[in-house]
């Protein structure tokens, strides 16, 4: 599990809403673990709106990905009034929208096939976002069946 909790802390550590971290129960977490009562190991705890709660989902890369994407990350919702959007996710909405769905369409091909490559912190997750920004545009820019 390690491997993969370092590398979900690699792809978080530019968040503005999300902070992985980790405490050794053993030798100077100790307090720590005491006082948010953690009995065995590896035990995960999440805090979302002050709240703590025990995270008992899958323990690989993947599936803590989709946890922290699905229940932690603050959203940016493209709406009339860019609901729960900083100022440059509004800026790069305002981008998008002058684009064709074409457009948005190629910068979504070329942003997936990024995703995977070494960069920064901040980088990663600057190109998350944008990611999902764009998929809204793709939703609404795929008529359902």
């Amino acid at each position: 599990m390690k491997p993969a909790w370092d590398q979900l802390d690699g792809e978080y550590a530019g968040s503005s809403s999300v902070l992985i971290g980790d405490a050794d129960c053993t030798e100077s977490g100790k307090d720590l673990c005491t006082k948010v009562g953690v009995q065995g190991y590896p035990t995960i705890k999440y805090y979302k709106d002050g709240d703590e709660h025990d995270y008992n989902g899958g323990r690989d890369l993947t599936t803590l990905q989709t946890f922290v994407d699905t229940e932690l990350v603050a959203k940016c919702v493209i709406t009339s009034d860019n609901e729960g959007c900083s100022d440059k996710e509004t800026k790069y909405i305002v981008k998008m929208r002058t684009k064709s769905p074409e457009d948005r369409a190629s910068q979504l091909v070329r942003l997936e096939k990024m995703k995977d490559e070494p960069m920064k912190p901040e980088l990663k997750s600057w190109l998350s976002q944008r990611l999902r920004i764009l998929l809204q545009f793709d939703n609404e820019d795929s008529p359902d069946l």
